[in-house]
Order: structure tokens, then C-alpha cells, then sequence
């Protein structure tokens, strides 16, 4: 489980594909090498994943190719930038909100800029996942913990989109500055929404 408050920016160091599945390696900072044994979870621009071994301030993660299919690592670089988070811990405050890693879905920017004195995040998301975005309710992108400022229904045919107000020190300390118009984000709608939704009765 974790939050939405990345701790660190990490770096693509190395990338092999077998068999549509993928092995990954981590240029990480000193805190989250140091922090992070084999075996740990690590968020990875949202994603949960588990490190299968270290060496040398870099991580090794592998997974599958439905993971693959359901976010946005399938498009990793090398030298990328990546958000990082470690897991919450009991001794941890709850800044930002419950993230559990589990991407629902992934959404395109459609704006990442400033607009008068405010940085404006805007991403498109298919509609079936819309009922779970709320204003000023939360979401992960890339698995960064976001307040919803305002909901536009119905983007385009297929999509509706939410936008967010990005603080300086959002912008500063994620991959939010490297992403542009079109580049694919990880989303994780709050996931209060679902389990409300799925204690509520159906209708008939």
C-alpha cells in the first residue's frame, strides 16, 4: 500500500523483453536503494512491483505481460524518469491518499502546462472509468496522490477527461516536468469509489 507521495525520481538503466515479458533495471537514489530489499515492493510510476535483486544503487524488477498490457511500462526508455515510492509503513503519517498499485486504467495528456499562474494537468480517460473520478476527490497518475479540480464528462466520443492544479513542488520532484501532450499515464481511481459501489444493490 502506499500514498501518492513520490519519494524519488528513478532512471531506466537497462530494459529486457523475453517471451512478452519484461525485466527491468533501476538507477534509484541512495534513500530508496538503501531501503529496499529483495523481495519489497516498489511503486514504479504507480505500478506495484517487487525487486527481484540489487546491486550497486540499481533495482531489478521482472513482470508479465499483463502488466504489460494494462499501464504504461510498456513504453519505458532507456535513462526514462520514473516516479518511485516505497510501501507506507504503520509509523507513517497518510499524506496524500490510499494508492494500492493496482492500475485501473491508462489515460493520454491532453494538456501539461501553465495556464495563467497555475500549472494545469489535463488527461483523458476512457469512460467506463469516469463514475470514479469526482471533484475534489483523488486520484493516481503515474502514481502521483492528485486532487480532481474539475471533470469534463464527455472529452470526445470515448473519452471523458479530469484536470488537475500541480503544485511547484509536484511539478519538481516527479516525471510530471518530462511528460508532454499525448504521452500515455498510469491511472488509479480512488478506490473507495469501488468498494462503495460494489457494496451498493443492483438495479435490476
Amino acid at each position: 500500500m502506499f500514498t501518492g507521495i513520490i519519494k524519488s525520481l528513478g532512471k531506466i538503466h537497462n530494459i529486457n523483453e523475453k517471451n512478452s515479458n519484461l525485466n527491468i533495471e533501476i538507477f534509484v537514489s541512495d534513500n530508496i536503494y538503501n531501503t529496499t530489499n529483495i523481495g519489497d515492493s516498489v511503486s514504479v510510476n504507480g505500478v506495484c512491483l517487487t525487486a527481484v535483486n540489487k546491486d550497486k544503487n540499481i533495482l531489478f524488477f521482472f513482470f508479465f505481460f499483463e502488466t504489460l498490457q494494462k499501464t504504461n511500462l510498456k513504453f519505458l526508455k532507456l535513462s526514462e524518469n520514473i516516479n518511485l515510492e516505497t510501501p507506507l509503513k504503520m509509523s507513517d503519517g497518510l499524506d496524500g491518499h490510499i494508492v494500492q498499485g493496482h492500475i485501473d486504467t491508462t489515460g493520454i495528456i491532453v494538456k501539461n502546462e501553465l495556464v495563467k499562474d497555475n500549472w494545469i494537468l489535463e488527461v483523458k480517460i476512457k469512460k467506463k472509468w469516469m463514475k470514479y473520478c469526482i471533484s475534489k476527490g483523488s486520484i493516481a497518475i503515474d502514481g502521483i496522490s492528485l486532487t480532481i479540480a474539475k471533470i469534463n464528462e464527455v472529452y470526445d466520443e470515448n473519452f471523458g477527461s479530469i484536470s488537475a492544479s500541480i503544485i511547484p513542488h509536484t511539478l519538481d520532484n516527479t516525471n510530471l516536468k518530462y511528460k508532454n501532450k499525448k504521452d500515455t499515464v498510469n491511472i488509479e481511481t480512488d478506490f473507495f469509489a469501488k468498494y462503495v459501489e460494489k457494496l451498493l444493490p443492483k438495479k435490476d
